[in-house]
């Protein structure tokens, strides 16, 4: 079996905040309906080899759709798809604590700043 590679993480700290996610928008725009804007089943399964994942059924297809379709209407919008992303990667997953421990932290000792202003 194939080991899963995460480059994601190597992405974001080469590429910068910034960068990295205009990266992930063009992903999204790669996989996306033109028509729609939206990533839907069909634009999915034209692209699959894209992601290589070109052997999947259209159920296994439909499936990855209705799993990262936060919102319910079928397809995925560019904030669906960059969640999605981060959520398929084990190394960010790994990491989310901690980005919400500091960003808590940041917002409390902001907080605290302005009351004692």
């Amino acid at each position: 079996m194939e080991e899963f590679q995460d480059f994601l993480p190597i992405m974001a700290d080469k590429l910068g905040e910034p960068d990295f996610m205009e990266e992930l928008c063009k992903g999204f725009r790669l996989l996306a309906d033109p028509q729609q804007g939206l990533i839907t089943v069909e634009s999915l399964r034209k692209n699959s080899a894209i992601l290589g994942v070109d052997s999947s059924t259209d159920s296994e297809i439909e499936a990855m759709v209705q799993e990262a379709d936060l919102d319910g209407d079928g397809a995925l919008n560019e904030h669906e798809f960059c969640v999605l992303m981060v959520r398929l990667s084990p190394s960010f997953m790994a990491e989310a604590e901690n980005w919400l421990q500091e960003s808590l932290l940041h917002e409390l000792e902001e907080t605290l700043k302005d009351c004692k202003a």
